[in-house]
């Protein structure tokens, strides 16, 4: 028992020292003050500029090689452990028309293009009033090393699925995806209701990685998770104060049974940014105030959001 132990301290230890880390947390003047718990930043860029030609054409990236946007943008809420709540994730609509500080009106993923994570994090605790606690990050080839990794995923979606431009044509029911195909999976918009459905089929698919990372058939079998161990530490950027018991912390959370939302939308429109989305302000401000002080979402602000 105690060489288990210390093997798992030590196993601890050098993931902790492997975490790539970079400084994307700061304070500046009207930052929210810390609320109850933690609260993370998940954030899946779609960058092709660490992607060779052969991965590009691959993974069905397409050629953009600029700066990148965020395909994904996910709030995290981690209650402390006295609360008696679940945790809570929730999708923002990357199209989500908000102010960027000092770059005015634009959809919520040109912050990342514009000013990188630290912009990133700026506006979405500038738009939600929430501090985001810890952030992570995640690209196109780290996500699809990390499916490959755990021996990939199942996932059983209600009708076909298929999607030249994310390189995918999925049959309806439960079936195993590899991380070419899963990257698709997350990123297809070619389905009844297009963003929408991609946030859920997003939600849902991060609740399944979790749950397959965490199982016996990867954490007993060496050759599952030495390298899911070295594709999370290479592909998953952190902020400068996550540990590993920060990550663990969080997968389990997510691991369990947690709230998961839309935040609430009043609608879409078309102007001069292309096609955006408006939030239903007045019904996000209790969304997020709720999570901010560790309270349950209230039950009508879950059910005026469409997007389940």
């Amino acid at each position: 028992m105690v060489a288990l132990l210390l093997g798992f301290v030590g196993l601890g230890v050098w993931v902790d020292r492997s975490l790539h880390r970079a400084p994307v947390l700061a304070d500046y003047p009207g930052r929210p003050a810390a609320g109850h718990g933690a609260t993370w930043l998940l954030v899946g860029s779609d960058s092709r500029t660490d992607l060779s030609p052969e991965q590009q054409t691959d993974l069905a990236t397409g050629g953009d090689t600029g700066n990148g946007r965020t395909d994904t943008i996910m709030l995290i809420h981690v209650p402390a452990l006295t609360a008696d709540v679940r945790p809570t994730l929730v999708s923002i609509p990357r199209d989500s028309q908000v102010t960027i500080p000092g770059n005015g009106e634009n959809k919520i993923n040109a912050a990342f293009s514009l000013g990188g994570p630290q912009l990133l994090v700026q506006t979405v605790e500038q738009v939600t009033g929430i501090r985001v606690d810890h952030y992570a990050e995640i690209g196109f080839a780290g996500f699809a090393d990390v499916v490959d990794a755990v021996g990939g995923v199942t996932m059983c979606p209600a009708e076909p699925i298929n999607d030249p431009l994310a390189g995918i044509d999925l049959a309806a029911g439960c079936q195993k995806l590899n991380g070419r195909n899963a990257l698709g999976y997350v990123r297809t918009r070619a389905t009844p209701r297009a963003d929408l459905d991609r946030m859920i089929n997003q939600r849902e698919f991060l609740s399944a990685l979790l749950h397959r990372a965490a199982g016996p058939a990867v954490w007993l079998n060496p050759f599952r998770w030495l390298p899911l161990k070295d594709s999370v530490t290479s592909a998953v950027t952190v902020d400068s104060g996550v540990h590993v018991w920060d990550l663990v912390r969080l997968a389990s959370a997510l691991h369990g049974s947690p709230v998961t939302t839309t935040v609430p939308i009043a609608g879409s429109t078309v102007n001069d940014l292309g096609d955006v989305i408006e939030w239903n302000s007045s019904v996000a401000s209790r969304l997020f105030s709720a999570m901010s002080e560790d309270q349950p979402v209230p039950a009508d602000v879950l059910q005026s959001r469409p997007g389940g």
